[in-house]
């Protein structure tokens, strides 16, 4: 081995391009959910030491608003961002982000996370990253929907901008010291999340359930899924006016019709068949937290004792954690050629999850919220470190049937 001339360009040593042809640079979805999935144990992780008085959190920005940008903005963001980005090839036949430049924007994703939890105070290299990741997930995506004329998927275009938007205004806000204005913006990411969940959950339910359980028609609910993203665009909009201009309006009126919509897909959706299949139940399951949260959220503006907070939560961890987790953990296996069978562990993280979110959101009245809060979050922890170590070789090796992807 020749000795190293540090005149030379370090590239010609450390072939750092050639990490960009490993297969988890191969698509978006492989490194969006392995990191995405292995950060929100950290950042739970951290969490819970805060809440136990370990972890001194050095600075004026409240770690509550880290934690719910970390889970919401971080986590639930990339996934989102890893699944699109996948989807869309499917959907238009243009290849998707890979190689160096999907490694480029995991970079950003991941240099931002560190940024944060290591130098909080710098919330403007913050901002930076983060609209930087949001706007090039944003344009690659419009390219491929764009350059295929595939109108029926423009809407997810418009869903992730307004992610976006509310990212870089809660940063904004943080960082002005608005820290409730900020909380709000939280807020309307997760009902922007719920959206998202409602859009594609209207897709891949009755399909995945009927390709699960070998039926020969999966049932559509085409009307429905119309009024949902009309109502739900609504109560949005009514939910931020009414929290951060102090217009004098309920949005608990459109919230609980849009948990209506929900719930009436989801009986629609169900079939009693679904509960030997973990991969079904679980995602099923996951859609109906989500709307039992997000009905609970909306009475919260009518009944006192319902608190907002925790009906929130109940949407957070059963409906966007679990469905996340389900649709990651089935989306992983499909695009890398495997069987379709979840295992036994990822059944015992699903239930995991389920009963996290249960206890996080119904229980801080009976158990004490500090309790309900620090068990919860260990469940969470649990659940996704289950799916990382099941999951790693899947997302980090090629396909087992030879094809890329």
């Amino acid at each position: 081995m020749r000795p190293l001339n540090l005149e030379e360009p370090i590239l010609t040593h450390y072939k750092w391009y050639q990490i960009a042809q490993w297969p988890v640079f191969m698509m978006p979805f492989r490194p969006f959910f392995l990191l995405a999935s292995i950060w929100s144990v950290i950042a739970i992780s951290v969490w819970v030491m805060v809440l136990s008085g370990d972890f001194q959190w050095q600075t004026t920005l409240p770690a509550t608003l880290w934690h719910a940008h970390e889970m919401i903005f971080a986590f639930a963001g990339a996934i989102a961002v890893g699944f699109l980005l996948t989807a869309a090839q499917t959907w238009t036949n243009i290849p998707t982000l890979s190689g160096a430049k999907l490694m480029a924007l995991v970079f950003i994703w991941a240099a931002t996370r560190l940024i944060f939890i290591l130098y909080p105070h710098l919330l403007p290299l913050v901002i930076l990253g983060q609209l930087a990741f949001w706007l090039s997930a944003i344009v690659c995506l419009s390219n491929m929907l764009f350059g295929a004329k595939s109108k029926n998927n423009y809407p997810f275009i418009a869903v992730l901008t307004a992610l976006c938007v509310f990212n870089v205004l809660f940063l904004l806000l943080s960082a002005q010291g608005n820290f409730a204005s900020a909380r709000t913006f939280s807020q309307l990411a997760v009902l922007g999340f719920m959206l998202l969940i409602g859009m594609v959950g209207g897709r891949v339910i009755p399909f995945f359930t009927a390709r699960g359980l070998k039926l020969d028609h999966q049932v559509r609910t085409p009307r429905l899924d119309k009024a949902l993203r009309v109502v739900s665009v609504l109560g949005m909009c009514g939910f931020a006016l009414s929290q951060l201009f102090s217009v004098a309006l309920n949005p608990g009126y459109l919230i609980v019709l849009g948990a209506t919509i929900h719930l009436l897909r989801s009986g629609l959706w169900f079939n009693p068949d679904i509960r030997y299949v973990p991969l079904l139940w679980s995602l099923h399951l996951g859609y109906l937290l989500a709307a039992i949260g997000l009905l609970l959220c909306g009475l919260s503006f009518f009944i006192a004792i319902i608190r907002f907070t925790d009906a929130l939560h109940l949407i957070t961890l059963g409906g966007i954690g679990l469905t996340i987790l389900a649709m990651i953990a089935r989306v992983s296996l499909g695009h890398t050629g495997r069987a379709l069978n979840a295992g036994h562990t990822m059944s015992v993280a699903f239930m995991l999850l389920a009963c996290g979110a249960v206890i996080r959101a119904l229980l801080p009245h009976f158990i004490g919220p500090h309790l309900a809060w620090f068990s919860s979050a260990v469940l969470w922890a649990a659940a996704f470190t289950l799916f990382s170590l099941s999951y790693f070789n899947v997302l980090t090796q090629k396909r087992v049937d030879g094809r890329r992807g």
